[in-house]
Parts: C-alpha cells; sequence; structure tokens
C-alpha cells in the first residue's frame, strides 16, 4: 500500500532579531528558494511538525517554547508534478504557519536529499526570492508579526 503525504503542512519562517530569514533552495527544483516546509504526519500536532522539520532541514533544534504559532492557514492547489505524493483527487493543501527567531550565525545543516544550499537574507528580499506567494506573503508579514510578539 502507498503511504501518501497528507494535505496538510507546516511553514516555518526562520529569522534572526534583525529580520534576516533563512531561505533554502530545493534540490529537486533548483532555484526554487522557501523557508521550512512540510507535510504533517498522522497523528502529529502541528507544533510537532514544525520543529521535526525544522530539525529535519536545518539541523536546528527549538524548544517548542521558541516556536510561535501564527495562528493563520493558507489553502493552495498542489503543483500538479507533485500531486502523485498524496492520494488521488487531492488537489488542495492547507498550509499552518509558524516562526521561530534564532540567533545571528545560527549553523545551519541542510538536508542534501532535500535542499541544494541555503542563505540568509532580508525579509523584503527573501519575500521576493520565494517562489511560493504563501511564503512571499508570511515573509511581508514577518515585521508585524515579530513587532506583535514582542508586546
Amino acid at each position: 500500500m502507498t503511504a501518501y503525504k497528507r494535505p496538510v503542512s507546516v511553514l516555518v519562517v526562520v529569522h534572526t532579531p534583525d529580520l534576516q530569514v533563512l531561505l533554502l533552495e530545493r534540490a529537486s527544483h533548483a532555484g526554487y528558494w522557501q523557508s521550512v516546509t512540510g507535510s504533517q504526519e498522522a497523528g502529529e500536532a502541528l507544533a510537532d511538525t514544525a520543529l521535526r522539520e525544522l530539525a529535519e532541514e536545518t539541523g536546528i533544534s527549538a524548544p517548542p517554547g521558541d516556536l510561535h504559532d501564527w495562528q493563520m492557514s493558507n489553502r493552495y492547489e498542489i503543483f500538479a508534478e507533485w500531486r502523485h505524493r498524496y492520494a488521488p483527487g487531492v488537489v488542495h493543501n492547507t498550509e499552518h504557519v509558524f516562526s521561530l527567531q534564532v540567533a545571528a550565525g545560527q549553523a545551519v545543516v541542510i538536508a542534501p536529499d532535500e535542499h541544494l544550499d541555503y542563505c540568509w537574507l532580508p525579509w523584503h528580499e527573501a519575500a521576493e526570492k520565494c517562489f511560493s506567494w504563501s511564503n512571499r506573503d508570511a515573509l511581508l508579514m514577518l515585521p508585524e508579526r515579530v513587532s506583535l510578539a514582542q508586546r
């Protein structure tokens, strides 16, 4: 039996206090840059998905209390080329947005089977570089979200 991906995922925006944002280049699509993303596994809480994907894709471990749940989700159509990963007939995914602030100079160890490279960019430049509209929109909201979290 084929194990299909669940059409529920997380987007984790990793940033420094001065809003430098970590972007990862997809191994399967050179030139496609994104924040940390990944699908929820059965029985897994969304925050646990975010922390697992963060560790798998970047080598960054964070305590659950450091992760900020934006209480925001996006529903989007799954690219046709990636639909084979999902059960037949599944064409939409719901993505839940989180962020994590890390110290400047945070070490990153990418998963070579998932990513080719990484970079740190100012939030507005990172937003321009993302291929995903939902990732771009989250990055454009980052200054306001960080300001609200600090109040």
